[in-house]
């Protein structure tokens, strides 16, 4: 796989091997969220208050924007980091500014998949953005592995999936959140990039009226300067808030 670094009005891009864009950094403020997706990744954030999440699970590294604004504005939280090409962490840090921090941002190299099935540990928050250079995810779009990470969450814990929409599966991987978390999962309308961030919850996630999410978005905005009120409206146009209430 070849690893490659490209450049455009202040964004740096990570690639591989493609045009396709893996991660990106706006050279000038390297702790934002530069993708669409990336922020909507962000939206587990409105279901709890600012003491959550304390263990991350990230599978995928890319450009570690999330990982960045994770480090930044939730300094409480320890990050753990699979990632199967160690080039990638090597990329992050040379061009991207992956922080060294080895007591909060825990690297391991290998299968996103094998890692979730051995860990002992359980997390608040697992994200999965994960894909190959021709946009496959491998085991980390099946139903055995969405059970596993279920199995890994915390009593409040929440799962964060990246999904292509203009894939032809889609459906059928919302459907096998569904079944592995028993309904508790939902798809946000995708974003114009073709991404649709899905979550899943277990049983002692909060249901959130729109009003407190939105009210949360504001105090993530202020803090942050992450503005997720555009994500809230489009989301509100949607079955997941029917009645005011998000479904999940």
């Amino acid at each position: 796989m070849n690893i490659d670094i490209s450049e455009e009005a202040g964004v740096r891009y990570l690639h591989f091997g493609s045009s396709w864009v893996q991660g990106a950094m706006r050279i000038a403020r390297p702790f934002a969220l530069e993708l669409d997706y990336t922020r909507e990744m962000m939206v587990p954030l409105l279901l709890h208050g600012d003491d959550w999440p304390r263990k991350i699970l990230q599978i995928g590294l890319g450009a570690a924007s999330v990982t960045k604004f994770l480090y930044r504005h939730r300094p409480q939280a320890k990050l753990t980091v699979v990632e199967i090409e160690p080039r990638v962490a090597a990329a992050a840090r040379q061009f991207f500014k992956l922080p060294e921090d080895e007591q909060r941002i825990d690297i391991r190299y290998g299968d996103g998949a094998d890692f979730v099935i051995a860990s002992k540990q359980r997390y608040d928050l697992i994200l999965v953005d994960g894909f190959d250079a021709d946009a496959r995810t491998g085991r980390l779009d099946t139903l055995p592995f969405y059970l596993d990470c279920r199995a890994r969450l915390a009593d409040d814990g929440l799962l964060c999936v990246n999904l292509l929409s203009r894939r032809k599966d889609f459906g059928k991987s919302v459907k096998r959140l569904e079944e592995a978390f028993e309904g508790r999962a939902i798809a946000f309308p995708s974003c114009d990039s073709g991404n649709a961030i899905a979550l899943g919850a277990v049983g002692g996630s909060p249901a959130p009226t729109l009003d407190e999410l939105k009210a949360a978005a504001k105090r993530l905005k202020q803090e942050s300067g992450l503005n997720l009120l555009p994500t809230l409206a489009r989301l509100a146009q949607s079955r997941h808030l029917a009645g005011g209430t998000l479904q999940l």
